[in-house]
């Protein structure tokens, strides 16, 4: 699903709601998990998941096609870990 998909899909169950108020909503829960990640926080979402930072360190990697070393740098990536109630679900539709 693609976020212009959920916004249709929320504006549609929310019929009371202009489609521009939904997408302003779903833009800004968006953002607020992005700007809390980039603070090194944790958002947790109960029953969905966490996210979280995970730094990767530098490392010595090889270029594919030249079988070249290439050095490179640390990192901070995201990370996603699923909530028990979504892992239920999955594991057990219906």
């Amino acid at each position: 699903m693609t976020k212009s998909e959920l916004i249709a899909r929320l504006a549609e169950a929310n019929p009371h709601l202009y489609q521009r108020d939904v997408e302003r909503i779903v833009t800004t829960i968006f953002d607020e998990i992005t700007n809390s990640l980039a603070r090194g926080d944790r958002v947790e979402l109960r029953g969905f998941g966490a996210f979280s930072v995970k730094e990767r360190g530098a490392r010595i990697g090889r270029n594919p096609r030249t079988g070249e070393a290439v050095n490179v740098a640390a990192k901070f990536i995201p990370y996603f870990k699923t909530g028990k109630q979504l892992r239920a679900k999955l594991n057990n539709p219906g």
